[in-house]
């Protein structure tokens, strides 16, 4: 089939869906940062490109509840692009040398959750989106950003990694221990 044959896909992409590919492209633009030797030029663009992708983040759900196009697809392709924002940073904090390779557990963590719903089918069932999980998504984010910033040197970097690291595996905990308390109903 000739190019066109993705087009249609494209088109039933609201414009909240349109938004998060680009922040897609956007994490995309981070992983190819990970070949790069670490330097203060390489780390404040990947400050600035994570920053215009929190910013974007921030709009892709607002647009969708304005636009009245809020879709399951686009929550989960919202929630995926920000499970590999947060493994993009995490590596880069890790190879800039600001945290040990311990961070890169914060951008495994979604990962592993949903390996764990493969071996426990109860562990994949579906959650109700909280304010605590939005929070804390955007805690983690921001910390890795804080941690991998030129001005911030380790172990300032670390601790603040470390933050964000206690915050995510706090949100996931407790989505877990939900999930454990409802795994013989229904």
């Amino acid at each position: 089939m000739g190019g066109g044959a993705c087009l249609p896909l494209f088109m039933t992409f609201g414009p909240a869906d349109r938004i998060t590919a680009v922040r897609a492209v956007l994490v995309v633009a981070l992983v190819l940062f990970l070949g790069q030797p670490a330097g203060s030029v390489i780390a404040w663009s990947v400050v600035g490109i994570a920053l215009v992708a929190v910013l974007l983040d921030g709009a892709d759900g607002w647009v969708a509840r304005r636009t009245g196009t809020a879709s399951a697809f686009g929550m989960r392709f919202d929630m995926e692009t920000d499970a590999a924002l947060i493994l993009a940073l995490a590596v880069l904090v890790w190879r800039h040398g600001k945290a040990g390779p311990w961070i890169v557990g914060a951008g495994l963590l979604r990962y592993v959750f949903v390996g764990a719903g493969w071996v426990w089918p109860w562990m994949a069932r579906p959650l109700t989106p909280t304010l605590r999980a939005r929070v804390i998504c955007v805690v983690q984010i921001a910390a890795l950003i804080v941690a991998v910033a030129p001005i911030v040197p380790p172990p300032a970097s670390a601790i603040v990694a470390a933050c964000g690291l206690a915050a995510l595996s706090y949100s996931f905990l407790v989505d877990t221990l939900w999930l454990v308390s409802r795994r013989r109903t229904t």
